[in-house]
Order: structure tokens, then C-alpha cells, then sequence
């Protein structure tokens, strides 16, 4: 069974430190490799899909999040206010979410019904004031970096907008090798005071879901909605069997109505959009910790930090060794030198054990051009020439496959 907080260290991925506090890790530059990857293929794949991508600060005034409710519904889960001006300025706070930011970017101009769907994406940190008690590893954090994007659309759009979002989502999960465990519609349930008072809200936000979940096995579970409307939760589980949510498409009537969001429709009056939440991939921090512990740090080769190591037999292949890394990096393949220094050939092949490809070079192999390839699943095509080597690697690489080497 696999613990990404053991298997993340030991692949010197990511860290804590108690002088930069609890649920505050630092990523290391193996870790930063994955996180920047996972990064760009989630803005690859959104600009595709007709997205925008934008920057919104991590702060904003105590108004903001009043206006949206998050200050009513939401604000245990908040950071305190800071006092701006010496202790006589305006309030200001972390943002425990952008959409209120996104909301602001929608408002800023006018909009058309020609122009809608309005898609806008963005990877922001975000704060959550999260008990200590609760903190681990990287599944549960204070400083999250949210992969969000939200839809302005009109009531018409708002069905195929988040059909699309989970069509999204399911290529995400086939190319990362993530599996759902099921689907949940996320309703309001207990206390009253914990939502929106809208009852023809959630109706109506409902009804949509459940229209966009139809075809779908799903289940519905009370208590488990944002404070504003229901939504749709992708859940995930770790080798232990406990659940979490990884993906959400939500619809939202609320916010657009607190920021008076509107669009000028064929009529030529305003009309007020419907605001599609959804995350892709969840928090990047979430995101992560699966997949280590899903792969068991052997990431697929599209995503591993190291995807070429290359092992010279003895100093006499060190000059061939670095010209196979020079290679391999021009190529866009991030490839490591791992010589004579580091221990005995063994030694260095088992510590590269998670490597997808090992290229040793020895003394025939330097004189043929060649380098004896070694897979991680324990395979060995035998001598390979460079040229051949670096083609099959960047062509795994780029197309995202699972095999590491197909037959030619």
C-alpha cells in the first residue's frame, strides 16, 4: 500500500518544515517537474476546449467575500482580515475561492449573448484556515493551488457547458491513470444557516444537474453541497479505501444575482447568465498526492520528473554518457547522468528504478553508437542505437501512452 506522505519524501518530492508551519509544504525540483507538467497539460487541454486563461490576486477586500456570501456561509474556513494602512485601512483577506474574483472579471465588461459561452480558467492559490488536526501531507492543506475555471452562459447553455466540463474530466482521469469511484450529486442537508435561503434556487440548480448526470450512475448525499448550490463531485480513493472529492461541476444562480452579472440578449435587455463552476483536476496538491500513490511514484512517462536516466559502465563512457543527456534535453526529454561516482552499475540501476528508461553504456555500446535500454517494468530491448532510442522516448512522452515500449 502505497502513503504519497512516506513515497513523496523518499522521492524527494516535496517537504514541510515546521518554521513554515503545518500544512504549508514546499515542493523539491523533482516534485516542481510533476506539478509544472500536470500544470500545462490542464491549460493545454482547457485552451482546446475554448477556454481563456486569466490572473486574479490572492487578496481582496472583506466586501468582496461579503457580497459573494462567503463571508456569512463560509468564514471559519477563512484567514483573519488584515488591516491595510498602518491598522486604519481597509480589510483585506486571503481568498478561500476565485470565483468572487472571476465574477469581477466577468463584470468588468459588457457582454453580448453572441459572446456566450464565456469560459475563463485559471491555476490560483487560494487559503483555507484548516484545523491542525486535520492537516496531511498534501491532500489536506492550507495553501491550495486550485485548477478553476468558471463558464458565464445563458440558462439555454448551462446543460451542455457542464456535460462538457465531465467530458473533461474523464480525458484528464485516461491520462493520468486516474480511476472514479463514483459520481455524487452534492445537495444541501443539516443545518439550515450553512446555505444560501433559496429554495427555488437549489430547485432549479438541481434540476439542471440531474438533467447533466442523466446516463450516469450516481448517487445523491444531503450535507454535501457549497454553500450556494449543489454540485456535482467526482470522488476518488487511496490505497486505504478513503474517499475523497477530486473534480466538481457545479451551476450557480447565486453569485451571479450578488454581483447583478448580466448579458444584453437578442431583445437588446439584460439578462442574467448562469455561472458554471469546475475544476478539471482539483487542487494541484490533491492531484499530486493521487497519482503518487496510484502510480507508486512510477509516474507515466509523459509526467515523471526524470524520464531518461543514463548509466555509463566506467569514466572511459562519461564523454558518450553526457552527449546521450545533451541529446535526449534538446529533444525536450528530461533526462540525468548517473556515473561512475554514484555507487556500482547495480547500485545505480536500482536506485533509478522508477525511471521509465535506463540507457546503459558500456564499452561496445560507446564504439556501436548504441546503449543497452533497460525498462522500469523490467524488460530489456538489448542495444539500441541513440537515434532510435531518443525517438521511441520523446514519442511516449509526447503522446501521453501507457506502453512504454510498443513494438516497431
Amino acid at each position: 500500500m502505497h502513503d504519497h506522505r512516506r513515497l513523496g519524501r523518499e522521492l524527494h518530492l516535496f517537504d514541510t518544515d515546521p518554521l513554515m508551519g503545518a500544512g504549508l509544504p514546499y515542493w523539491l525540483p523533482d516534485g516542481a517537474v510533476v506539478r509544472h507538467v500536470l500544470e500545462e497539460y490542464v491549460r493545454e487541454v482547457e485552451r482546446a476546449a475554448g477556454y481563456r486563461h486569466v490572473y486574479s490576486p490572492v487578496l481582496g477586500k472583506r466586501e468582496l467575500y461579503e457580497i459573494s456570501g462567503h463571508w456569512d456561509h463560509y468564514s471559519d474556513d477563512m484567514f483573519p482580515p488584515m488591516r491595510l494602512g498602518g491598522g486604519e485601512g481597509e480589510e483585506v483577506v486571503l481568498r478561500p475561492s476565485l470565483c468572487p474574483h472571476h465574477a469581477l472579471i466577468y463584470r468588468s465588461r459588457s457582454h453580448s449573448y453572441r459572446e456566450l459561452p464565456f469560459r475563463i480558467a485559471e491555476l490560483g492559490g487560494m487559503y483555507r484556515s484548516e484545523l491542525s488536526g486535520v492537516l496531511g501531507g498534501l491532500t489536506r492543506v492550507r495553501s491550495i493551488q486550485l485548477n478553476d475555471a468558471h463558464i458565464f452562459c445563458t440558462p439555454e447553455q448551462a446543460v451542455a457547458e457542464a456535460r462538457a466540463a465531465l467530458g473533461l474530466i474523464r480525458r484528464a482521469y485516461d491520462d493520468l491513470g486516474i480511476r472514479a469511484a463514483r459520481y455524487r450529486l452534492s445537495l444541501p442537508g443539516g443545518g439550515s444557516e450553512k446555505y444560501v435561503p433559496d429554495p427555488e434556487l437549489w430547485r432549479r440548480a438541481t434540476a439542471l444537474l440531474e438533467e447533466v448526470l442523466d446516463g450516469i450512475a450516481y448517487e445523491s448525499v444531503e450535507g454535501e453541497a457549497a454553500f450556494y448550490g449543489p454540485k456535482i463531485d467526482i470522488q476518488i480513493t487511496d490505497p486505504a479505501g478513503r474517499e475523497s472529492t477530486l473534480s466538481t461541476v457545479q451551476i450557480d444562480f447565486h453569485q451571479p444575482e450578488r454581483f447583478d452579472l448580466h448579458y444584453i440578449g437578442p431583445d437588446g435587455g439584460k439578462h442574467r447568465p448562469v455561472m458554471v463552476h469546475r475544476s478539471i483536476i482539483g487542487s494541484v496538491e490533491r492531484a499530486v498526492a493521487h497519482l503518487i500513490e496510484a502510480h507508486g511514484g512510477a509516474f507515466p512517462v509523459w509526467l515523471a520528473p526524470v524520464q531518461l536516466v543514463v548509466l555509463p559502465v566506467g569514466d572511459a563512457q562519461e564523454e558518450r554518457a553526457h552527449d546521450l543527456v545533451r541529446r535526449a534535453e534538446a529533444r525536450g526529454i528530461r533526462a540525468e547522468l548517473s556515473g561512475p561516482g554514484h555507487g556500482t552499475l547495480g547500485a545505480r540501476v536500482r536506485a533509478a528504478r522508477l525511471v521509465p528508461y535506463q540507457a546503459v553504456i558500456g564499452e561496445r555500446e560507446a564504439d556501436a553508437g548504441c546503449a543497452a535500454v533497460r525498462l522500469r517494468d523490467g524488460r530489456r530491448p538489448g542495444a539500441v542505437p541513440v537515434g532510435e532510442l531518443l525517438e521511441r522516448v520523446g514519442a511516449r512522452a509526447g503522446d501521453r501512452g501507457a506502453e512504454l515500449w510498443a513494438a516497431a
